[in-house]
């Protein structure tokens, strides 16, 4: 396992969001992120510190936190140092930036951010839809999703859903392959509101070699170039026939894919 630290004087959403965001950028399996939110006295995050450490004795540690108290950032940093712990520190260089331009200090109190409740929440509630409505879950909530995206297997579905879910955006994604039939409540979202997600068959091939690691003899077809051919292809004709927008994901950052998304996205709801 990668243990990532996530610390926080609030409930440590935001440290949670940046590191995942982070981790999609890079090849790794079985990131885990281990959470302390709440975390108003050092001696709390000491322990929740040593305890990481005892679980994991023999990996490497990375540390995203949040915390607005000035006195208590300045002893996680030199603590996190003593020890080691390469570390991130959300908020600080943000707060500052500001304090800097507006000539005013901050107020250094948890939790201000979550107090926009009704944003917030939306967030909340999308992030839960989307992982609700993740790999083709629920079908028969799809009408009910801003944005449903299809595609073949390792095109990104998730990680965009995700993202989108972070941006306050309810977010459903179905997969498609060879023989398997959609859901019939595919056809019935808005065009407007679906998406296709493709990419470069030699790539996508790589892809799922790389995922399969050592189940490669049991399931080496699905990575085979003959059959992720044949499965973009199946799917594009579906994408046709449904009159979705297609969306390359190819050497692109989640971010960029999802951007180029609600681009088109809010140009059919400028309301949303």
């Amino acid at each position: 396992m990668q243990p990532i630290l996530v610390i926080s004087d609030s409930l440590g959403d935001s440290a949670a969001a940046i590191a995942e965001a982070a981790t999609k950028q890079f090849d790794l399996d079985d990131i885990v992120l281990e959470r302390l939110p709440n975390a108003t006295a050092f001696s709390a995050i000491r322990t929740f510190v040593a305890g990481v450490r005892e679980k994991y004795p023999s990996n490497s540690l990375v540390a995203f936190f949040t915390i607005t108290n000035p006195d208590l950032s300045i002893q996680t940093k030199q603590f996190l140092s003593e020890l080691g712990i390469v570390y991130v520190d959300v908020l600080g260089p943000a707060m500052n930036a500001i304090a800097s331009a507006s000539g005013q200090m901050p107020l250094s109190q948890p939790g201000l951010m979550h107090k926009t409740s009704a944003e917030y929440f939306q967030r909340i509630e999308a992030i839960e839809y989307a992982v609700d409505h993740d790999d083709g879950r629920n079908p028969h909530d799809l009408t009910k999703a801003d944005i449903v995206l299809i595609g073949s297997s390792r095109t990104s579905k998730t990680p965009i859903s995700i993202y989108l879910g972070t941006q306050g955006y309810r977010v459903a994604n179905v997969p498609l392959a060879p023989g398997t039939e959609p859901p019939k409540e595919l056809f019935e979202v808005e065009k407007g509101r679906l998406f296709g997600l493709t990419s470069e068959p030699e790539l996508l091939s790589t892809i799922r070699h790389k995922r399969l690691g050592d189940t490669q003899g049991v399931a080496s077809e699905y990575a085979s170039i003959e059959y992720v051919k044949e499965d973009l292809e199946e799917a594009r004709f579906l994408m046709r026939k449904l009159g979705c927008i297609v969306i390359r994901t190819d050497n692109r950052a989640i971010e960029e894919a999802a951007a180029e998304i609600l681009r088109y996205y809010l140009s059919s709801y400028p309301e949303c």
